[in-house]
């Protein structure tokens, strides 16, 4: 079950972006640093060696008492014991991940237009994930056409994220956490987390550990 502390510091890997590091180092390095939630995010890997990296992580974090998430395998999760689920809008349904991994997973959704935020509030997530904020080379598979106009309301980035937040029907809903992707890039209303991705695997020796510290 996801406690709101959970979601301040949230690290999504890419093995792509460690410099040559294991992404066990690079996890332990920003579990020292302050982290509190990993997202487990494998496009290529197969499936053993995702089961593989998500039993290691779930040894370095577990014991700190740090959720982790995989990103959008079920399988994967229940094979490895992990904490939770995070699925896009062409992946499974929420509903039947809350289904198959039960009440106290954590389960994690990402939106990237209004009517999807809103769709969102209807569905059995902890939290809710908007962004890209801006085209990401974390985000390969983010669509043109859905990087365009049609997102955040229609207008740019920053009016349109605060469009997107003033939809919600109820701001304090527990476990309706927001998060946008790029910290520093964008000056949102209150949001509840900052996922980092590049900034954290692709950091200078020990800079993982600094900046979750930061």
């Amino acid at each position: 079950m996801m406690n709101a502390q959970d979601l301040l510091v949230y690290l999504v890997t890419d093995r792509s972006l460690c410099q040559g590091r294991s992404l066990e180092e690079v996890v332990a390095l920003a579990a020292e640093g302050g982290c509190t939630m990993v997202q487990l995010r494998e496009k290529e890997a197969d499936t053993g060696k995702f089961v593989e990296l998500a039993r290691a992580l779930h040894k370095i974090l577990k014991p700190l008492s740090i959720p982790l998430l995989i990103n959008d395998r079920v399988d994967v999760a229940l094979a490895a014991g992990v904490e939770g689920v995070h699925v896009g809008q062409s992946d499974m349904l929420p509903e039947d991940v809350r289904r198959i991994m039960g009440p106290d997973a954590i389960v994690g959704l990402s939106v990237e237009t209004e009517a999807e935020l809103l769709d969102a509030q209807n569905r059995p997530v902890d939290y809710i994930g908007i962004g890209p904020v801006y085209p990401t080379l974390t985000k390969k598979d983010v669509t043109r056409q859905r990087r365009g106009r049609g997102r955040f309301g229609g207008g740019g980035h920053r009016r349109g994220l605060g469009h997107m937040f003033r939809a919600l029907p109820c701001r304090g809903r527990a476990g309706a956490g927001l998060l946008h992707e790029e910290r520093g890039a964008v000056r949102p209303p209150p949001l509840h987390s900052y996922p980092m991705f590049r900034g954290v695997c692709a950091a200078s020796l020990g800079g993982p550990r600094y900046f979750c510290s930061a």
